[in-house]
């Protein structure tokens, strides 16, 4: 009888300890940090959620003299527009096809650079390794732009006179569209590789000096510990990364791109990518409906696709799901 009450008690004590507090409850018991928390979610909500009424103007011909509530309602015209055009197969491409390849690239490059930062010994020299390397990541695209001309021209071009000087012919870049899906990852590689670099390292230096301590003690190779300690432990930070850039995908990076490349219809068959082409239709057009049409349909794909990823995650990794 005794026994039976007993575990009555400890019951009851068990379903006391689980039962979470109700939401005014938690309200006041934690007042002072949900304040503290206010000017975030207010931000948040300010600059993220009330724009999301304007995404009925996709689904109207916007006129910005009438306003959003009195502008025509045309239904799925201006996704017409984008989905019928003979061009949305060829931006498309190019943007997931960059996207892919600054992606893969660009983890790898970070990935490896801080890898190499880890084992560097030399305090000074590693201070101003690190800001030579995230330094380009503070430069704008137009800045990077003007680099990048004065490096590829015909004929001013410094890569080509150091070709001309060795008796080489030179690369007419600017006429061969082949050459910039190479150009742009190399450009996106010098700009934002040791930028990205920050946050591993951050995850590699968080790693308990312990293990490799252990590991040197049973004979492990500087190599060997890098592949069984280090990447194993920064695995679930680039998955995270990884999939927090999918939701991104969809998106060409426009500021590069456009400053880079311009209104240079040579290389567009393989620089276009979906929010230049929308951009010019824009300035061409002046169409306002069919931009916003356009950023709808990147949003859902991008959110589709950081879901499934993330549920792909869930069950091969489930320490680098993001929820």
């Amino acid at each position: 009888m005794e026994n039976s009450i007993a575990r009555q008690d400890q019951a009851i004590k068990r379903i006391t300890l689980n039962k979470k507090p109700s939401f005014f409850k938690e309200i006041r018991k934690n007042h002072l940090l949900y304040l503290l928390t206010l000017p975030g979610i207010l931000l948040l909500f300010v600059f993220s959620y009330l724009p999301m009424f304007g995404i009925v103007i996709a689904f109207q011909n916007y006129n910005p003299v009438k306003g959003i509530l009195k502008s025509e309602f045309v239904g799925f015209k201006n996704f017409q527009f984008f989905l019928e055009s003979s061009d949305v197969y060829r931006v498309v491409f190019n943007t997931l096809f960059l996207n892919f390849l600054f992606i893969g690239f660009g983890t790898l490059a970070s990935l490896i650079i801080a890898i190499i930062f880890s084992e560097l010994k030399g305090k000074y020299f590693k201070r101003i390794a690190q800001t030579i390397v995230t330094l380009p990541n503070f430069l704008s695209w137009t800045v990077v732009a003007t680099f990048a001309t004065s490096f590829l021209l015909y004929k001013e071009g410094l890569i080509n006179q150091i070709l001309r000087d060795f008796g080489l012919e030179g690369f007419a870049f600017y006429n061969t569209a082949a050459y910039w899906p190479l150009i742009l990852v190399i450009i996106k590689l010098w700009h934002a590789a040791g930028f990205g670099s920050i946050v591993y390292l951050a995850t590699i230096s968080g790693i308990n000096p312990e293990i490799y301590e252990a590991a040197s003690m049973d004979g492990a190779t500087r190599w060997g510990k890098i592949r069984h300690i280090t990447l194993p432990m920064v695995k679930p930070t680039v998955m995270l990364l990884l999939l927090l850039a999918m939701g991104n995908i969809f998106y060409g990076d426009f500021g590069m791109i456009y400053a880079i490349v311009g209104k240079n219809a040579l290389l567009y068959p393989t620089t276009d990518v979906i929010d230049t082409y929308v951009y010019r239709a824009l300035v061409d057009l002046g169409n306002v409906s069919m931009a916003a049409s356009v950023g709808l349909i990147q949003s859902i794909v991008g959110f589709v696709l950081v879901v499934t990823v993330n549920q792909l995650a869930r069950k091969f990794s489930p320490d680098s799901a993001l929820f």
